[in-house]
């Protein structure tokens, strides 16, 4: 018995050695096959080669693609005509392409455009060639004749697999023809407000509003009213500050967080702190280069920024006493026991507390 228990002692004490040893380390690593994930317990099993899982016989496959691969960016298809304003399109697509998403170029052919008389654009697909994209964009510029191009409009209308259209300006009209509008709320240029609205009796138009959100169509008034409505999409698919910064890389001061009429339920700006809240880390504080930094409340786009050599740096609301600043680092504050805020941490120097004076 005493034998028994002196050799599975041993036993036990060799298979910890072996376990920290570099051998067990290039044996785990040439274990990289592993069963596809089908709700059986081979789903914890590795092997040394490829083939067929001993137990549920589907093909092994190396542990590196089932890695979580990084999401794809949301496609922007900009349908561009001939006569197109500059800035209908040029506009959001600075906020678009900023923020991250692929934006491509499409028009009836593939013949150089030419905007508003100076500009030539080169579009990258014609309406033969161009893939499906997640969101159609359609501009003013010759709006009119263009929504009256049958081929425009069908293109338009047979996208499958869009999930929202976007117009600026007369491409509201377009966007009409194309029935897209039909029983909708929706704004356009504000020459062209009495004839969309005489013209398309199932859409309801309404005047005086920077863009209208129906939630799968964002229609936007005329010309700069399209960066309003372009960083709207932004804030609507990636969040209020990252619509807040794309506003403040363009150094656009003109926007304004739900400046526009949301008839749908994903409002973005909800979860945006109360004045009352952000008030509390307003104040003058220490600063590791300056004499001292000052922190305030813009009302304009209903954020913190920091404030110093007559620059203003936005800083963005993850979480109570949790911002991050324009460079991505995190600024944490610090509270007294008696709640109040006296200092702040940057999370590259988190030993240094930049007390509030």
């Amino acid at each position: 018995m005493l034998r028994i228990q002196i050799l599975l002692f041993t036993f036990f004490l060799c298979t910890c050695v072996l376990a920290q040893s570099p051998m067990a380390e290039t044996l785990k690593n040439n274990l990289a096959y592993v069963c596809p994930p089908c709700n059986s317990v081979c789903d914890e099993l590795k092997f040394g080669e490829a083939g067929k899982c001993p137990h549920c016989s589907m093909t092994l496959v190396h542990q590196d693609s089932l890695e979580p691969q990084p999401e794809a960016p949301t496609t922007i298809a900009f349908y561009l005509q001939s006569g197109v304003e500059v800035l209908d399109f040029a506009g959001p697509l600075e906020v678009l392409t900023y923020a991250g998403f692929k934006v491509f170029t499409v028009s009836k052919s593939l013949d150089p455009i030419i905007s508003q008389g100076v500009l030539k654009v080169l579009p990258d697909y014609s309406l033969e060639d161009a893939p499906e994209a997640d969101i159609i964009a359609v501009f003013g510029g010759n709006g009119f004749n263009t929504s009256q191009d049958t081929a425009v409009t069908n293109w338009i209308r047979h996208q499958e697999n869009t999930q929202l259209h976007f117009s600026v300006c007369t491409g509201a009209l377009i966007l009409a023809e194309a029935g897209i509008l039909d029983g909708k709320t929706a704004t356009t240029f504000h020459n062209t407000l009495d004839y969309l609205e005489e013209s398309y009796p199932k859409i309801k138009v309404l005047r005086d509003v920077r863009y209208v959100d129906n939630g799968n169509v964002i229609s936007t008034a005329g010309i700069s009213a399209g960066i309003d409505g372009a960083l709207h999409l932004v804030a609507k698919l990636k969040g209020y500050n990252a619509a807040r910064a794309t506003a403040y890389n363009m150094e656009y001061d003109n926007w304004q967080p739900a400046d526009g009429l949301l008839l749908s339920s994903d409002d973005p700006y909800r979860q945006i702190p109360a004045e009352a809240v952000l008030s509390e880390y307003v104040g003058i504080y220490e600063h590791w280069n300056l004499p001292e930094l000052q922190i305030r409340y813009n009302a304009r786009d209903r954020g913190l920024e920091a404030i110093f050599r007559e620059l203003r740096f936005p800083l963005y609301f993850e979480a109570k006493d949790v911002f991050k600043d324009v460079g991505g680092d995190t600024v944490t504050f610090e509270r007294s026991a008696d709640g109040r805020v006296i200092g702040y941490r940057r999370s590259y120097e988190p030993d240094r507390l930049m007390k509030r004076l």
